[in-house]
């Protein structure tokens, strides 16, 4: 007789999704990583920070959602309304993998690679050591509660901190921003599709590839180079091919001048 395996995350994803009926729009960009590992490389020495692709690409979505204000908001009540910041949640595991929590990087749009991986390091280290009480009460209730009352508390969880701007269960105001952010490269996976979170209430989705050898034109020659692969899964209320192409064009900008999303300078030394 088969035996139930209900971690707390497989009761969240049962009571969180249901069959797909809404309208998405997904997309795969496959990009030259040469110039941005060795950014990434001057960076760690620089600043001293752990600075990663994913933190990278945390800075350059932040810097092509501020272009593009329309995938920068939220829906309430069928009216579209935009943020006054552009914030980004990236997924942290946490308890060997076996849960996931968002850390929220607020003004993303600002910060440099190196600053993005300093918030996300100390995000990550609050989790993961038990002190986000925020994350504890949230993973309290979906331990607790059966799945078909989860489903209702999501729902209304969404409803309270998105559409009407309020805490709830755990969860501050706007928790998750305007985007979610996760490498699968981490895992091994060269290319993977975020399924959207209904809870969430965000209007874009990205997923981070593993770096790998591939084969670029380069000055009409073929070139083996490192590369990585990233997917988007867009909410389709929010964009249409414009919007997503004004996304994908930031990105290859950021990806052959990735100096452009901030200067490299040592942290300053404080005197005792």
């Amino acid at each position: 007789m088969p035996r139930e395996l209900m971690s707390t995350r497989r009761r969240m994803t049962i009571a969180t999704w249901k069959p797909p009926h809404e309208g998405l729009i997904q997309g795969v960009i496959t990009l030259d990583a040469t110039a941005v590992l060795d950014y990434i490389e001057r960076a760690r020495e620089v600043t001293g920070e752990k600075v990663t692709i994913t933190s990278f690409i945390g800075a350059a979505l932040g810097r092509a959602l501020a272009l593009e204000p329309t995938l920068n908001g939220y829906i309430a009540f069928g009216k579209y309304y935009a943020y006054d910041d552009v914030n980004i949640s990236f997924l942290v595991q946490v308890d060997g993998g076996k849960q996931l929590a968002q850390v929220l990087v607020k003004n993303i749009d600002t910060l440099t690679p190196a600053e993005v991986a300093k918030r996300l390091q100390s995000g990550a280290s609050h989790v993961r050591s038990g002190q986000d009480e925020n994350f504890k009460k949230s993973a309290d209730i979906a331990s607790k509660m059966p799945t078909w009352a989860l489903r209702r508390v999501f729902s209304l969880a969404g409803f309270m901190t998105t559409s009407m701007g309020r805490t709830f269960g755990g969860q501050p105001a706007y928790p998750f921003g305007a985007g979610i952010i996760t490498s699968v490269g981490m895992l091994g996976v060269d290319e993977a599709f975020v399924p959207p979170t209904p809870f969430a209430r965000v209007p874009l989705y990205i997923a981070v590839g593993a770096i790998r050898d591939m084969v670029f034109p380069i000055d009409g020659k073929p070139e083996v180079r490192k590369g990585l692969t990233i997917t988007a899964t867009l909410d389709h209320r929010f964009v249409d091919g414009f919007q997503a192409a004004t996304v994908a064009r930031s990105f290859k900008k950021s990806f052959s001048a990735p100096d452009n999303l901030g200067p490299l300078t040592a942290p300053a030394a404080h005197s005792d």
